[in-house]
């Protein structure tokens, strides 16, 4: 039982703690075991462990097995989950004399457990938020485009542009990315003399880099077939930077255009306007605004970086 990794104990029938393996005192942290001999064993057990705790003694004392899990500290404070199995120990007459308990140490495994489910969570949520954007996708698509034939081909780059933004998270097994990231994957089959790029490490969440990653699509997308990058001579700047904001730091982001052909403000908004006034302001609490003006379009968006991160 030395060479054990298991804490054996021996408890009184009044749930004292009577005598522990040394492999039970190396486990539990445990240098002098005359200095808790004799202390309730109970009290080592937190909140639903403690319960199932004075359960098991009670049980035991009733000549019944039992068994529990539970967190409680090492005698040193270190903070451990158990896997406990609490048995009595019969006399010769029949009467149970004393308690024997094992635990062992399974906190690795419960740390793999809780990790599991922070990313069937995380997994859940981003499920959510790409079917909530692929719905938006295809009702402004569809509602916009009367040639079925066109709004097919624009649904599906824009979803295109959704898939690549979720490949930086599966890729790297990420829960979250950097703007510069998003912004580098958006440009990257443009001419780089003619897209400037400035701006910090800024992280952002799934649900944050999603609508981002489509908004970037769109601004491109529009860029390249009416505005700056139209034509030979325009350029796009993208900068952003975080700035004091009300009680927390901000993102101040801009798209913004020169050189490409005069701009004439739009009879109606397409979906690229409402994808930036409304879906990306509402996924991180911001506000935004696009201007059209004759030498350029102009896209700005603020928001907290709390908001970002959140998923």
């Amino acid at each position: 039982m030395a060479s054990s990794d298991d804490c054996i104990k021996i408890i009184g029938l009044d749930g004292s703690l009577q005598y522990m393996t040394d492999g039970g005192r190396r486990v539990m942290e445990v240098d002098d075991f005359d200095a808790i001999k004799g202390c309730p064993w109970p009290d080592f057990w937190r909140d639903e462990g403690n319960r199932a705790a004075v359960a098991a003694i009670e049980a035991a004392c009733e000549g019944r097995d039992s068994r529990f899990t539970g967190y409680a500290d090492t005698v040193k404070g270190t903070r451990r989950f158990w896997d406990v199995k609490v048995s009595p120990i019969f006399a010769e007459d029949g009467s149970v004399e004393s308690i024997l308990s094992v635990s062992r140490d399974i906190t690795a495994i419960k740390n793999f457990e809780t990790e599991q489910e922070l990313l069937r969570s995380e997994l859940s949520h981003r499920i959510k938020n790409i079917l909530a954007l692929v719905q938006s996708l295809a009702n402004q698509t569809l509602r916009n485009d009367s040639d079925m034939a066109t709004s097919r081909v624009a649904f599906l780059e824009r979803l295109h542009a959704l898939s690549h933004a979720q490949d930086l998270f599966s890729s790297h097994n990420q829960v979250s990315t950097t703007l510069s990231h998003l912004v580098e994957s958006a440009i990257s089959i443009q001419d780089p003399s003619r897209v400037e790029v400035s701006g910090p490490d800024v992280h952002l969440s799934s649900k944050s880099s999603l609508a981002f990653a489509l908004t970037l699509h769109e601004l491109m997308t529009n860029a390249v077939k009416y505005g700056a990058l139209s034509n030979a001579e325009g350029k796009v700047a993208i900068s952003w930077s975080v700035e004091p904001g009300d009680g927390e730091p901000e993102l101040h982001f801009q798209w913004k255009e020169r050189g490409g052909p005069v701009v004439v403000p739009p009879e109606r908004k397409g979906f690229g306007s409402r994808m930036i006034e409304k879906a990306l302001v509402g996924y991180i609490n911001g506000a935004a605004s696009i201007t059209y003006a004759p030498t350029g379009l102009v896209a700005e968006v603020r928001g907290p970086l709390s908001a970002l991160l959140a998923l």
